[in-house]
Order: structure tokens, then sequence, then C-alpha cells
């Protein structure tokens, strides 16, 4: 049932991530204007949008299908911890509940990985046994 588990929290978190976050994210950068975005690492109001979306979408998508998803968390968890922790640093809990919230189950699937039920253990499962260099990778 962990596996089954697993793969409820990577599809349902993730879609919400990509689909509520992301997307819109691309959406306002393919509408061209301005992209008003906020900078809180200092890389430009630009380039954090266009990580923020790479990171949410992409990223996202990729958990929801099991690929690389020790990685692609990390990514995912670094995106929550910046806005969670600096960009509402002075703001009420309540703002950053939900980046914290995201925080929290990128952390566990770094921890766990994807599970069973994922493109990745399907692509391990061909490896060698004792290849858990690949295995940390992929999953």
């Amino acid at each position: 049932m962990t596996d089954i588990g697993l793969l409820f929290l990577r599809i349902a978190s993730r879609a919400m991530m990509a689909f509520a976050h992301g997307l819109p994210k691309l959406q306002r950068i393919l509408a061209g204007g301005e992209l008003k975005f906020p900078d809180p690492i200092g890389l430009g109001t630009t380039a954090s949008l266009y990580l923020a979306m790479l990171t949410e979408l992409g990223a996202s998508l990729l958990v929801m299908l099991g690929l690389f998803t020790r990685i692609n968390s990390l990514f995912l968890a670094f995106t929550m911890f910046v806005a969670g922790f600096i960009q509402h640093a002075s703001d009420p809990f309540k703002q950053k509940e939900l980046a914290l919230l995201y925080l929290t189950i990128y952390i566990m699937l770094i921890f766990t990985g994807p599970g069973k039920y994922s493109f990745s253990n399907f692509v391990t499962g061909h490896l060698p046994e004792n290849d858990r260099v690949k295995r940390l990778i992929l999953g």
C-alpha cells in the first residue's frame, strides 16, 4: 500500500503544483508584456520567473511520471524553501503555509523516491541489482 500511497501523492500534489502554479506562469510568459515577479535571491525578475515556471511545471510533470524524482524534488524543494523562508519570511504563517506544505512533500519524496509504480522503477528494474548509483539518480 505504501507504493500506491506514493503514486497518489506524486500525481495529486504535482498536478496541483503544475497546473495551479507552473502553467499560469508559462501562460504569463507566452502572453508577453511585463513580467513582474519577485526576485528573492538576486537573479533578476525575469530569470526568477522562468526558473520558477520551469521547476513548478517541468519538474512537477517529471515527478508525476516518476522520472528523476529525487533530483526534481530537490529543485522543487529549493523553490519552495525560497518561497516560504525568503520571499514570505516576514509574512504571517498563513501566507507561507502552502509553500511549506509543498516543501514537506518534496523532502519526503527526496527520501522515499517515486515508489514502485513509476517509470524510473520500470527502467531500474532492468538494471543489475548492484547498480545503486543509477537507481539513486533515476529514482
